[in-house]
């Protein structure tokens, strides 16, 4: 049973499975050489939109504590190095998730920790099931709550304050306290979880792919911005390239024909 399951769930739009279930989807190698082979089918433009979730009852458990699952890395020298290495590893990989070219959403369908929860950060949109948990599990497993970017990622989505708390404390939340924080988008019903991502996925498919992919490369961009005038020089250069495309003049001319706009591809 392959660990993470790759799918066309329609046109330009992908679904990645962790499949893990047993474990709820717990992190070891297999999965990551699983996600790995689905960036790399993700960052290929032939998809404009991609849903992640997980198999079973979990979204993803974090680490693997099992001791059952394959290793992150090959060993090195010094039992440090080794460590050090499946750390560098997972942290790069969850930073390619956060730079595709295209939208991801998660659809979290049960427990998101640890590195679950940091794989649903380092998604565009999240999208939890009633029965969704979150939490920066780290710091209950003798570790810090510094880990796999979400020192950096939760404070720019629920705030300061509420990200102090949920990272030194490691408290698990329920799907209704993660929508008041502003963690998640959208709570639904378990059987409602696929249904709801891929209207999302269809949502955002139906804008031009030029602007969808200057939307979030822009968007990670200005968040890093120094300043306000900082971030208004990325809009201005972005809006410039997509004015030299011809979706601008489609969609004018298809609102005044009262119909859907044909986009030009990338």
């Amino acid at each position: 049973m392959a660990a993470v399951e790759f799918a066309e769930l329609e046109d330009g739009i992908a679904g990645v499975t962790l499949n893990r279930p047993n474990l709820l989807n717990a992190i070891d190698g297999a999965l990551l050489d699983g996600i790995d082979d689905a960036l790399d089918k993700l960052s290929s433009w032939n998809y404009r939109v991609a849903v992640l979730t997980g198999a079973g009852r979990g979204f993803c458990a974090g680490a693997d504590l099992s001791g059952t699952g394959e290793p992150w890395t090959a060993p090195a020298g010094a039992p440090f190095k080794t460590m050090y290495d499946g750390q560098v590893r997972l942290a790069d990989q969850m930073t390619r998730l956060y730079e595709l070219p295209i939208p991801v959403v998660a659809a979290v369908n049960g427990v998101a920790v640890g590195g679950g929860l940091a794989y649903a950060l380092h998604c565009d949109i999240r999208i939890a099931s009633q029965n969704a948990r979150f939490g920066s599990a780290f710091i209950k497993a003798g570790f810090s709550s510094m880990d796999m970017g979400t020192s950096y990622l939760l404070p720019r989505i629920v705030g300061a304050g509420a990200a102090r708390e949920l990272m030194l404390t490691g408290r698990i939340i329920d799907a209704d306290e993660a929508y008041r924080i502003g963690l998640v988008h959208q709570v639904v019903p378990a059987d409602d979880l696929a249904d709801a991502a891929l209207a999302m996925a269809r949502t955002i498919a139906a804008n031009n792919a030029f602007g969808v992919w200057q939307t979030k490369t822009g968007l990670n961009a200005a968040l890093d911005a120094p300043s306000l005038r900082h971030a208004k020089e990325i809009e201005n250069r972005t809006q410039v390239l997509t004015g030299f495309t011809n979706n601008p003049t489609e969609a004018a001319l298809a609102h005044r024909e009262k119909r859907a706009p044909t986009w030009d591809p990338l």
